[in-house]
């Protein structure tokens, strides 16, 4: 496998250790929200639906019974790791907005291409998505795309995603939204690090192949 210079990031599906949390203490004001971000609502059946999506997903990967049981116990939080994460994408999105920084189709399709490659195949990127991330296929393009902006932003302020300039940045678009997280599904707070059940990381590094896209800002 030949290698890039340069790397590409990897959005999980869960939020994590390294993951600034965004203030939300959630209300009855939102009857039916699962959260509102920006003004907007991500409802209870939305948020149902990206899960019901997942696990289809799954089940259809794995044909031994005893062994979706094992995935459905292993992705027992999938439900809140949803939600936290479509919040996430958005605050991604604004973050992206606010430093004038955008992402193409091409830039899109170009990564994708990469890590088929890496991943032996479209399939071999689903699965792995899915396994990994908890990402169903038909949101992946969307998940590249956000992983892009993620890069670009940190690009933009010349550092990298792991440092706490790019997680102020994050911060800072999370307030300007005015999270309201429906307190079934949890808290966020923008002044820490960290959520304390995350159990993988939110970004990892993966060397994208030759023929991958250069993530550039």
């Amino acid at each position: 496998m030949h290698r890039r210079r340069r790397t590409a990031l990897v959005l999980t599906a869960a939020i994590a250790a390294a993951a600034p949390l965004l203030t939300a203490c959630g209300s009855d004001a939102h009857p039916g929200a699962a959260a509102v971000v920006g003004g907007q609502r991500i409802t209870v059946a939305q948020l149902q639906h990206r899960v019901d999506e997942v696990r289809a997903a799954q089940r259809a990967a794995v044909s031994d019974p005893a062994q979706y049981q094992q995935v459905l116990a292993e992705t027992s939080s999938l439900t809140r790791d949803t939600l936290h994460n479509m919040v996430l994408d958005r605050v991604i999105h604004r973050a992206a907005q606010d430093q004038g920084v955008t992402v193409t189709r091409k830039d899109t399709q170009q990564l994708r291409a990469g890590l088929e490659q890496q991943a032996g195949g479209a399939k071999g990127l689903r699965t792995a998505w899915l396994q990994k991330y908890g990402i169903a296929p038909a949101y992946l393009d969307d998940n590249l795309r956000l992983q892009l902006e993620a890069q670009k932003v940190a690009a933009r302020l010349g550092t990298d995603t792991s440092q706490p300039a790019f997680w102020k940045a994050l911060s800072r678009a999370s307030e300007e939204l005015h999270i309201d997280i429906n307190p079934r599904y949890g808290t966020w707070d923008v002044q820490k690090s960290g959520r304390a059940d995350a159990k993988t990381p939110w970004v990892r590094e993966v060397t994208a192949p030759s023929g991958g896209a250069p993530v550039t800002a």
